[in-house]
This record gives structure tokens, sequence and C-alpha cells, in this order.
């Protein structure tokens, strides 16, 4: 039977929950704390609850506590805190600190560095949705880094992420088209992914889209709207993809 989501009617009930040990109330006044949700912005308050609930077990508040040591909100930045807490959310399957724990792996940062370690995390949030997880898959496809080089696999992987409004992943995925790699070339398929890219402001979309748009320009009778609607905002700043 699923379990039902607890419902408080005030921020009130939700701080009488909290100092009576509710790990989920502690866990949502921490997030109320942190974004200033009916209370005001304090992140040393946050990263109080966050604690409470993650020593609890509570798997949420394990993860946010592990982003808060990772970039010092609310406590002194330390990287193998952050590491510690992301495992400890990761191990109970919580995507979004499985996700981070592979960038801490892959970086190196609060644990030894080991791209195995990281494509595994990576891949255990990429199952579960997770967007970005999903895009670094298809980059260590893409560039075999741990696993064998495999196109069908990244463009798999960049495709589940562009579906979800990734923008590297979109970008990716309209390379491949443009090359041919893991699908069939297909231009008309690279520029729609482009454009859904850049639209977001991702500036290699951007630039590639305004090579395409270069080359075609010359080719007499040819109008497309999209492109030159794109190529006019394609200055503005984005988010770099990844290769």
């Amino acid at each position: 039977m699923p379990k039902r989501a607890k419902v408080w009617l005030s921020i009130e009930q939700v701080r009488q929950a909290a100092e009576a040990g509710d790990p989920e109330a502690q866990c949502y006044y921490a997030i109320c704390f942190q974004t200033g949700h009916n209370v005001p912005v304090d992140h040393r308050e946050a990263v109080k609850w966050f604690r409470r609930a993650a020593e609890q077990g509570n798997a949420t508040a394990q993860c946010y506590l592990g982003y808060c040591y990772q970039t010092g909100q609310g406590v002194d930045p330390d990287p193998v805190e952050a590491a510690r807490w992301f495992r400890a959310a990761a191990e109970q399957g919580d995507p979004a600190a499985q996700f981070n724990l592979g960038v801490c792996y892959e970086t190196g940062s609060g644990v030894p560095q080991s791209e195995e370690e990281a494509f595994k995390w990576y891949l255990a949030a990429a199952e579960k949705g997770e967007p970005q997880a999903q895009f670094n898959v298809g980059v260590f496809y893409e560039q075999g880094r741990v696993v064998k080089q495999d196109y069908r696999q990244a463009v798999k992987w960049y495709r589940f992420a562009a579906e979800q409004e990734c923008a590297p992943a979109q970008c990716n995925l309209g390379l491949c088209y443009e090359l041919g790699r893991g699908v069939p070339q297909n231009t008309d398929e690279a520029v729609r992914w482009f454009i859904r890219a850049a639209r977001q402001g991702d500036k290699t979309a951007q630039h590639n889209l305004g090579l395409y748009y270069a080359r075609v320009e010359a080719i007499p009778d040819l109008d497309d709207p999209r492109l030159k609607e794109l190529w006019s905002g394609s200055g503005e700043g984005g988010s770099e993809s990844g290769q």
C-alpha cells in the first residue's frame, strides 16, 4: 500500500511536528528556512533541521545536508561531509544524491577520484529518471570512458535527458544526428534539437545553429524563419554543453 504524504495546514503545525521529532516535518521545515517559505530565510536554521531529519535517516534531508556542506550554505564548506551525506541518501536510492555522489567521484571532491564509481552512481540515478545523470551516462558512452564506446547507448541516454529538457543533452543529441553517430544522419533532426537547446540558452547549440544558418544562407529561395528567429538571439548567455 503506498505511503500517504503528510499534510500540514500551517507553518505552525510544521514547526510543532518538527519539534516533536517527525523527520518529514523537520525536512520540510528546513526547506522553508532555506527558501523563505512562510519564514525568514535562515540557512543556519535550515541546516539544523536538515541535520535532525538526516540523523533519523530521511534521505531527502541527507541529500540537502550534503548540498549545504558542498556549497557552504549555512555551514562551513566540507567536501568530505558532503560526500558522506550524499552517500547516505544515495544508498537509500535517492536519485539526486546518487547523481551528486557521482559528481564527487568524477571530480575527486571529498572522495578519491574514480570514474568507475562515478559511472556506477550516474547510472543508478539515470535509471531512476534523473536527467543530468542520464546526460552524463550518455557522455561516458559517447567518449568510451569506463564503458566500451557505444554511440547507440549514448543516443539512448541523451534522448531520455533531452526529452526532460536537459539542454546539454538536447545539444549533444543534435550533434549525434548531425554526425550520424548512433542514429542515421539527419540534419532536420539535428536542427530540431539544436533549436530546443538554444531556446534554453545553450551556447554550443546556438553556435551550431549559427554555423548551420551560415551554410544555408547562400542557398537560393531557402527561408527558415525558425533559424532566423534563433540566430537573432543566439548571442544570449547560457550553459555550455558537454562534447
